[in-house]
């Protein structure tokens, strides 16, 4: 198994290679990896995946992974710790807020996260803008690529978010992937997430509301709402240094021993249990 060491918020690079090293690698951050040009098979926690030009994939911390080579392949490597997606100042928090989806919802499985179809063709100008940057050096191209990086991350953050949760089939209608994105986007307001006001801004009566997304999805809303609390909780004990009573406020838990309470429930150990033997 090898490590790799991370020196920088984040560390770009391209490799041309006839064949990859052979070895299995396993690392404390994130990586994001563009198959510029070429052919053959990604493997990451046991899985495998056929891979070819235009696929990108995401390598999450403790995730081990390794690719055999068939046809001559150019890399893209983008690295970077989870201390780069945390917000600096409150100004900050959409940001990160689209930035957690990364963190909440990486598969760990093998296989290209571009699921937006038009996103494709912009990921590969914004790799060919960091390449031209990263090969003639002008001025200001460590600000541009730092910018160019932000918004390919952002891009990526919408891809993860457009995932259809396991029970939910490619033949869904809209309307439950836009009621799960809105309970993303507003899962810190409690008055947004109350079946009254999803079922008015979706014009879906209160009645039918429940029935569609359990069919939908296989979850009632409520379970829905809970579990992805919950891996915002394991998120933040894992990849943030927040006190238990933050979580439990931003989260809008009663108090802390609530919060303790029923991720102990789910989880089996309590969130500083969680915190201590995970983190």
């Amino acid at each position: 198994m090898v490590k790799e060491n991370l020196y920088q918020p984040f560390e770009i690079d391209f490799k041309e290679v006839k064949e990859f090293p052979k070895a299995v690698y396993r690392n404390n951050f994130f990586k994001l990896i563009y198959i510029v040009d070429g052919t053959g098979i990604q493997y990451i926690n046991q899985y495998d995946f056929n891979y070819r030009k235009g696929n990108l994939f995401l390598i999450t911390p403790e995730d081990s992974y390794s690719f055999i080579v068939e046809e001559k392949t150019t890399f893209f490597f983008l690295s970077f710790h989870d201390i780069y997606i945390r917000p600096k100042d409150s100004r900050e928090n959409d940001w990160v807020q689209r930035m957690e989806y990364i963190l909440q919802n990486a598969s760990h499985r093998p296989g290209c996260i571009l699921k937006n179809k038009v996103d494709k063709p912009l990921i590969a100008s914004l790799v060919q803008a960091i390449f031209n940057e990263h090969t003639f050096l002008q001025i200001y191209h460590v600000k541009i690529i730092q910018q160019i990086v932000n918004t390919l991350l952002l891009v990526v953050a919408r891809n993860i978010a457009l995932k259809l949760p396991k029970n939910v089939k490619e033949n869904t209608g809209e309307a439950v992937l836009d009621i799960l994105h809105y309970i993303q986007q507003n899962i810190f307001e409690q008055g947004k997430l109350r079946s009254e006001t999803i079922s008015q801004t979706f014009g879906i009566s209160l009645t039918y509301l429940g029935r569609y997304f359990k069919k939908q999805t296989g979850e009632t809303l409520q379970q829905y709402i809970s579990n992805y609390k919950l891996r915002l909780i394991e998120t933040r004990l894992l990849h943030s240094d927040m006190r238990i009573n933050e979580i439990a406020n931003e989260l809008n838990f009663t108090d802390e021993s609530h919060l303790h309470r029923i991720f102990k429930k789910y989880k089996g150990l309590s969130p500083s249990e969680y915190r201590k033997k995970y983190a």
